[in-house]
């Protein structure tokens, strides 16, 4: 049996950063769906911010 630790699964910074993540990319997808463009393309939106708020956050927010 392995004894528990403390630590948490990923850190509160790596957290907020995939939260911020989450709500872009869906804000995008359904803004871009809300303009009457299809699905697919409301996905590939919402995916490319998701990605783009990744890659922001992650230098944005401090540690």
């Amino acid at each position: 049996m392995q004894e528990s630790t403390d630590e948490p699964l990923i850190s509160h910074h790596a957290a907020v950063v995939f939260l911020l993540a989450v709500v872009v990319g869906l804000l995008a997808g359904g803004l871009t769906r809300a303009s009457g463009h299809p699905w697919p393309d409301a996905v590939l939106a919402g995916l490319a911010a998701a990605a783009a708020a990744v890659l922001a956050g992650h230098r944005l927010i401090g540690r």
